[in-house]
């Protein structure tokens, strides 16, 4: 049974800037575990009328706390050349001056239901599955050239964030979860999906089978509900049998900074 980390998640698609800021100040006060930022283009994907681009709002994050941890949740690998993505979150890192988490994904198809703002950025799409999950292992390939203690001499002037920052893959088929248990440290898959127990198995076993000396957390996000911060509430209690090591929930319409600062998530350390 494993102890469960509480995070929160704020759209950007719904609240303001000061108010993204406060939430986030506020969850830092009541002890939440981290901070996760969206990755879309257009405030649309998330039922909103605006947006605000991930990695800016994460250094601006960074800038106005001081230490709840900041991630991704999750960075579409399509949206930017991989070194991009890994010197953005480094940056992150080094403005944050703590530990970062980068999560990824793979990205949508080409009909799927995030598709429409990169069509209407005229952004190509790939339709392979197969090919998607390799942008994610190119990440994976890039990040660890670029973050290894004894990189090349090519890749001396690139930021090099210390503490690393964990990799977390969000996953929804067999594949990309194997992938994850043999690259990243960890995945994220969403509470009500279907396959959950399932896919959550699927990347623990390709963890272990990987022979990796390092530590593999499972997160998992919903929904916002102030019953799940009760560690004896009957879905904190099935997360911790399954091994759930993060518990991000996500508000997606307006936040109240002032009721966050009042709650106290009950679960792990940051």
């Amino acid at each position: 049974m494993s102890v469960v980390v509480i995070d929160v998640q704020f759209s950007p698609a719904n609240n303001e800037w000061s108010a993204l800021r406060d939430a986030t100040q506020a969850a830092e006060t009541a002890g939440f575990g981290a901070a996760w930022v969206y990755d879309h283009l257009a405030g649309r994907s998330l039922g909103g009328s605006q947006n605000l681009e991930a990695f800016t709002l994460l250094g601006a994050l960074a800038a106005s706390t001081r230490s709840i941890g900041l991630g991704t949740m999750v960075a579409n690998v399509a949206s930017r050349q991989p070194g991009v993505l890994a010197v953005a979150i480094a940056s992150v890192a080094a403005i944050a001056d703590r530990r970062v988490f980068l999560g990824v994904g793979a990205g949508t198809s080409p009909a799927g239901r995030w598709a429409a703002e990169m069509h209407t950025l005229g952004h190509p799409i790939e339709p392979s599955v197969a090919r998607r999950h390799q942008a994610v292992e190119r990440l994976l390939d890039v990040v660890d050239e670029m973050w290894s203690e004894d990189r090349g001499e090519d890749w001396e002037t690139f930021p090099l964030p210390r503490p690393r920052p964990p990799l977390i893959v969000g996953v929804s088929s067999d594949a990309l979860a194997r992938l994850a248990g043999r690259r990243a440290d960890g995945v994220n898959i969403a509470w009500n999906h279907p396959r959950r127990d399932e896919l959550l198995a699927v990347a623990s076993d390709a963890h272990t089978l990987s022979g990796r000396d390092s530590d593999f957390t499972l997160t998992t996000w919903t929904r916002w509900d102030d019953a799940l911060l009760d560690v004896e509430h009957p879905a904190r209690q099935t997360m911790a049998d399954l091994g759930i090591g993060r518990l991000v929930l996500a508000e997606l319409g307006p936040v109240r900074p002032d009721h966050i600062a009042n709650l106290r998530p009950a679960g792990g350390t940051r």
